[in-house]
């Protein structure tokens, strides 16, 4: 990784209602322009992770020369925080974050010829943005994103129930009573985690240092999504976006893992609606196959990006 040409800076980025200047934190692995590969464009999930967890997607550049940038998306890790707009949908909204790579796009001045790849609620926000039919969007990567949040919170709670009844009863227990800050609640969160998250014992530290990006700043989560999987409150509660795929017009690579919490089910309409795509699932892993099964990953996304 030492080798790689990296480079790390910021976006001004105008956001109304912001009430003070917002900066968007980027990293570019690779060059820019590329002669041959268009860049990829990595959104990351929560809402309000960072970037950490998909750094390991710069091994496309190591690999393939395929230039990849990574940002934490406003509010998040290294970008401005908002804190004051903590419990403001009108102000954390699916458009402020399209409007974002938009501003990143112009700022690096690939808005002609570019890839995107989002993962988890960054494929929301891809699918999205790819609705839009934003000019030169090139091709399209959705790993481990829901089409409907209904459809999302329906299959985690039918997920739920295959955990140990002890760990259920802790869930039941501590959600009647509002205390999903207790101890025990949060251990009952994590085996359900390490079931349909991440496989990997230990948890790698990327994927760590994200969450904690999130405790210290819990406003882009808690007004976007709410507390857990199981109970979606924020903006995102009514959230679908399956009635506008068939306005992709980028060709699409799906990507699930076998135990992933966006479950078949959530993945299909994707699959049924939009126009251009293949789905690849991957057999051993939950919710972050770029992690669990690092090197297939790399080499199917590639060959889709080379197509």
């Amino acid at each position: 990784m030492s080798s790689l040409k990296v480079r790390e800076a910021e976006a001004d980025f105008n956001v109304p209602g912001a009430g003070k200047p917002c900066k968007t934190w980027y990293k570019v692995y690779g060059t820019l322009p590329h002669p041959h590969n268009p860049p990829l464009v990595v959104l990351h999930g929560g809402p309000g992770s960072t970037h950490e967890y998909l750094d390991i997607l710069s091994e496309l550049t190591r690999l393939f020369d395929v230039p990849v940038i990574l940002y934490d998306q406003i509010g998040n890790g290294r970008s401005t925080h908002l804190p004051e707009k903590n419990g403001n949908v009108d102000f954390w909204t699916v458009q402020l974050f399209v409007d974002e790579l938009h501003n990143l796009l112009n700022h690096l001045n690939i808005h002609d010829n570019y890839n995107v790849l989002g993962q988890s609620w960054g494929g929301m926000l891809a699918s999205e943005f790819a609705t839009r039919q934003p000019k030169g969007l090139r091709k399209l990567v959705i790993a481990d994103s829901p089409a409907s949040m209904a459809l999302f919170v329906k299959v985690a709670n039918e997920l739920r129930k295959g955990l140990p009844q002890e760990v259920q009863d802790a869930l039941n227990k501590h959600e009647a009573a509002d205390t999903t800050t207790d101890p025990e609640y949060i251990a009952a969160m994590n085996e359900f985690y390490k079931r349909h998250s991440c496989r990997l014992d230990p948890v790698p530290q990327s994927l760590v240092d994200g969450l904690v990006w999130m405790e210290k700043d819990p406003t882009v989560h808690s007004t976007m999504n709410g507390p857990n999987e199981f109970n979606i409150t924020g903006y995102l509660k009514t959230w679908n976006v399956i009635d506008r795929l068939h306005n992709i017009q980028a060709t699409t690579l799906l990507i699930n893992g076998r135990y992933d919490i966006t479950h078949d089910i959530v993945v299909e309409p994707f699959f049924q609606h939009i126009p251009k795509v293949r789905w690849v699932q991957f057999a051993d892993s939950a919710h972050v196959p770029h992690l669990e099964e690092t090197e297939r990953f790399m080499q199917v996304v590639w060959a889709f990006l080379r197509g």
